[in-house]
């Protein structure tokens, strides 16, 4: 049966249906596929969003947290990004999306137990490496043969350049020969540092408050200007927005949902949207941060062994 409501009880359903809904933010905006985007600006620190992202962005400017952050290794970038020349159908590039991959062949099954990764400026940071087999199955959801799939044949150790919080970083990276194609699929080898304990606190759903959980990081574009997040909205607003806040050491982004006060019907369902913000400056080594949590917003996947709070 499906539920209908107003448009002005459609925030309270969305909230409700916000900590169930998380754990689908990889699959991207099915519902919503247009990308919106965020210009620069100065928040007004009177209100309560902006306040909450000064406090936010006080909290961890200048904090052990912060410098944690800056030595570690946090990717903010795609682990496996298409083959050089892209995908061949648009059926492979859906197996891809799905992350589904069948193996006809043998995977390398000795591998060494750390890698480096190394940025340009020369410094560099070891961190244990994933073997030819957790690297496959971290990246293969599905293993469906009987669904759109992408084969790999076989598997080498390599490398791969992939952005990360002190910027692009060269990392090893197992590279997939898939059947029918000239170019390698990367995915990098490396497990991110452990994240540092936040210096300030969530929301928490005691509080109330417009700000709304931004699930995922989808991309950090190359030159550090833009920052592309994965929002939540209901089906009878206007969609998601998100603010930013810049500091020298830190960019706090809000996201909230733009309401329409109406008596229509609607369904009470979640949709998922990604919003392109822009900044004044390149992000650099600053720390991104979402207002709601508190936390800073490493690049996550469904299926990845992400990064874990001490």
């Amino acid at each position: 049966m499906r539920t209908y409501t107003t448009r002005t009880t459609t925030r309270l359903a969305l909230v409700l249906t916000l900590a169930t809904a998380l754990f689908a933010a990889g699959c991207g905006s099915e519902k919503a596929g247009d990308i919106g985007t965020s210009k620069p600006r100065d928040q007004d620190t009177s209100s309560p969003t902006a306040g909450r992202a000064q406090q936010v962005a006080d909290a961890w400017d200048g904090s052990k947290s912060a410098e944690a952050w800056r030595k570690g290794y946090f990717p903010m970038g795609d682990a496996a990004p298409p083959p050089v020349g892209g995908f061949h159908s648009a059926a492979d590039r859906t197996a891809h999306q799905l992350e589904n991959y069948v193996l006809d062949g043998e995977l390398p099954t000795t591998a060494p137990k750390e890698g480096e990764a190394k940025w340009a400026g020369g410094s560099s940071l070891t961190r244990p490496l994933l073997d030819a087999r957790q690297a496959y199955t971290a990246m293969n959801r599905f293993n469906s043969a009987e669904e759109p799939h992408l084969t790999v044949t076989e598997a080498k150790l390599g490398g791969m350049t992939i952005a990360t919080s002190r910027g692009p970083a060269a990392v090893p990276a197992w590279l997939f020969t898939l059947e029918g194609y000239d170019e390698p699929l990367g995915r990098v080898a490396l497990r991110p540092s452990k994240l540092p304990r936040s210096p300030i606190g969530g929301i928490g759903d005691e509080v109330p408050t417009e700000l709304m959980q931004l699930p995922q990081l989808v991309e950090v574009s190359g030159d550090g200007r833009t920052v592309t997040v994965l929002a939540h909205h209901g089906s009878c607003d206007d969609g998601p927005r998100v603010k930013v806040l810049e500091t020298d050491g830190s960019v706090v982004l809000s996201a909230t949902v733009a309401y329409v006060e109406s008596d229509l019907a609607c369904t009470a369902d979640m949709h998922s949207k990604k919003v392109t913000v822009e900044l004044k400056q390149p992000l650099g080594d600053r720390v991104l941060l979402d207002a709601y949590t508190g936390r800073p917003l490493p690049y996550n996947e469904p299926n990845w062994s992400s990064p874990s709070w001490s």
